[in-house]
């Protein structure tokens, strides 16, 4: 019997591909991310697909009469359309825990640097010629102290939550579903309602998954009930955000600061956030450290070992195709 075909869209670490270049024929694209043409033409005859970079819709899915599982690359699965997988009985799996230190360390650091103006002195500095040393000029804002409001208390929400606290910041939250007492107590976080977190927190942190509910779950209105001299900081999906309405209110100082890692049409960034002083950007880097990467590959992989093997992965998206 013929190895069952796998096609990564992306050169992944090798070292981290070795187990399935063992048991499968594995095609690695080695040139970046890979065009959509080349990505219908190549997973024709595939059973299983790693996609990292690119959109599955439905035209990818219908593409292939063998495909039998999707392995996403990461936490997030909204560049796969699940329902097309689902009624074509393709397995969707992801790898919701790998990632979880590495964005709580980048929230943290995105935290400090908007605060603090790191970023923007670092450029500064660099770039101007007659830049200026002044306390008054270049004061930034405590931590210490300051009231973190996490939306989205999930995994990285609540990883995000114990960093900070060791800053001796406040933690305050809004989840969909409410934790239980005993993970409020560990957090030491206080669940509140959107609409009363918003006006209260001095920082505000997504961690939510991009659906139907959450595209510019942070708009208008939400951003008009922020606090005065607020910080918004988004490393999660970029359309959580409304980035025309954040504009505006970075613009007339409504909020102090803000740090993004993803935006609505990546790569594309509005260049009225590129001009911006008090912003700090970031190439949606929540995953990229080469121990991420690596455990990553690894995880995602055995899920194709797992489900070939007639076991059940660890983690599935859409569990009814197995029912």
């Amino acid at each position: 019997m013929d190895k069952r075909k796998i096609l990564v869209t992306y050169p992944l670490p090798s070292e981290g591909l070795q187990e399935l270049q063992k048991r499968f024929d594995v095609t690695v694209y080695k040139k970046g991310y890979m065009p959509k043409p080349e990505l219908l033409k190549s997973v024709r005859d595939c059973d299983g697909l790693l996609p990292v970079g690119v959109e599955v819709d439905e035209e990818v899915i219908e593409a292939s009469s063998r495909l039998k599982m999707i392995s996403v690359f990461g936490s997030g699965y909204d560049n796969v359309d699940i329902k097309a997988a689902t009624n074509r009985g393709i397995i969707v799996t992801n790898i919701p825990d790998t990632v979880t230190d590495a964005a709580a360390e980048l929230t943290m650091g995105l935290i400090i640097s908007a605060m603090r103006r790191i970023s923007e002195f670092d450029r500064r500095l660099r770039t101007e010629d007659n830049f200026r040393w002044d306390m008054e000029k270049n004061m930034g804002r405590l931590i210490y102290g300051k009231e973190l409001g996490i939306i989205g208390m999930g995994r990285i929400g609540k990883a995000t939550a114990k960093r900070a606290a060791a800053f001796g910041m406040r933690i305050s939250y809004y989840n969909r579903k409410r934790l239980d007492p005993v993970i409020e107590m560990e957090l030491d976080a206080n669940f509140k309602r959107l609409d009363d977190l918003l006006p209260s927190a001095d920082v505000i942190s997504i961690h939510t998954p991009l659906t139907k509910e959450t595209r510019h779950l942070i708009g208008e209105r939400e951003l008009s009930m922020m606090k005065e001299g607020a910080y918004l900081i988004n490393t999660s999906r970029g359309a959580v955000i409304d980035e025309k309405a954040l504009i505006r209110y970075l613009a007339i100082g409504k909020l102090a600061g803000a740090a993004l890692d993803v935006y609505e049409d990546e790569p594309d960034i509005p260049s009225a956030l590129l001009k911006m002083d008090n912003i700090v950007l970031t190439p949606h880097i929540g995953a990229d450290t080469f121990e991420t990467r690596l455990q990553m590959t690894r995880e995602a992989t055995k899920s194709f070992i797992d489900f070939f093997s007639g076991r059940k992965p660890f983690h599935i998206v859409n569990p009814q195709v197995l029912e």
